[in-house]
């Protein structure tokens, strides 16, 4: 009997959720996702010190030896990224997610113009933009951002994904990708309630649901990725999502499995069901996030997250570069 991973690549785009370029190596998915935090586990492994260390000399030639160690590895931290992007890229087939600095995510034009330098810099390796995602906060600042860089042939993901009004206006806003946060859903209904979910009762499985029939609803082509998931069990509820990022451990907890996968979400289906458009514009998007607590308090909650993290990964490299001994004088 076929594993329960090989059905899902049989009605879903497998997406490895991790910075860690073995696992890719192993797993063969279609796409990769890393995010600051896995960035920063993956850069402390041994096996990427190389990386790592070519990422921080290459700053330090550029800047020079007047430049401070905080100055280089700033600049390292940038092209870190896609430097873990371009080894992964050389294993997939499809596309790597590359983030945007979360500390960014309520900055339009600081966005914009940290995605040029990304974009840039996949350029120069001579990698075409259509193998490349460029990841951003689902704030409205983001969304916005991404609104301009698809209208250029830069294509986005956006992540930190928790409320329909979010997902509707990024479809509006004709993002080629979403990526709402099942397992992060689950979390803050759990703490809130003190209840346990399962199967098609988890709350973040719920919210997938309702995103992804709302878009083949009403034809949207903005693709649905669920991410962060805690089990297997969210998983196989959400198989035939356009997508699905998932970690090397759930991945190979599903090659490991046996067993009839039925295919959950389906656009005919959705097609047949009743769902009411809603409109999001500036003030509406601004109001519903404020009536959704659960939604409120995982962006924020999610982009400091994400911002500490990138903290710790710029210290990283200030210390590594004082190891390496291509301090400025």
């Amino acid at each position: 009997m076929p594993t329960l991973l090989e059905q899902l690549r049989e009605m879903t785009v497998i997406v490895a959720d991790t910075g860690d370029i073995e696992a890719i190596e192993k797993l063969h998915p279609q796409d990769a996702t890393t995010n600051p935090s896995l960035l920063t586990t993956a850069a402390q492994l041994p096996q990427y010190q190389h990386i790592v260390d070519e990422t921080l000399i290459e700053a330090r030639k550029k800047l020079g030896n007047s430049a401070s160690d905080a100055t280089v590895a700033n600049l390292a931290f940038k092209h870190l990224a896609v430097a873990f992007g371009k080894k992964i890229l050389a294993l997939i087939p499809g596309r790597v997610s590359t983030e945007v600095d979360a500390r960014l995510s309520y900055d339009t034009a600081a966005t914009i113009k940290q995605a040029h330098e990304i974009i840039a810099q996949y350029d120069a390796a001579g990698i075409g933009r259509e193998r490349v995602l460029i990841k951003i906060a689902s704030t409205w600042q983001g969304i916005k951002a991404a609104e301009v860089l698809e209208k250029e042939g830069i294509h986005c993901n956006l992540t930190l994904l928790f409320g329909l009004h979010q997902a509707v206006a990024c479809a509006e806003a004709r993002v080629t990708l979403i990526s709402p946060f099942v397992g992060r859903i689950l979390d803050w209904y759990k703490k809130d309630t003190g209840k346990d979910y399962v199967g098609a009762d988890d709350p973040g499985v719920e919210s997938v649901t309702k995103i992804y029939n709302y878009y083949k609803k009403f034809g949207f082509k903005t693709l649905v990725m669920g991410a962060s998931f805690r089990n297997t069990g969210e998983i196989i509820e959400l198989a035939g999502c356009d997508l699905l990022t998932i970690s090397p451990q759930l991945l190979n907890d599903l090659q490991a499995t046996e067993g009839v996968l039925a295919r959950k979400l389906d656009p005919a289906k959705a097609q047949g069901l009743s769902i009411t458009p809603i409109k999001v514009d500036e003030d509406s998007f601004f109001a519903l996030h404020a009536a959704d607590p659960m939604a409120s308090d995982k962006l924020k909650e999610g982009i400091e997250g994400f911002s500490a993290a990138l903290v710790k990964l710029e210290d990283l490299l200030t210390k590594r570069l004082a190891e390496l001994g291509v301090a400025a004088n």
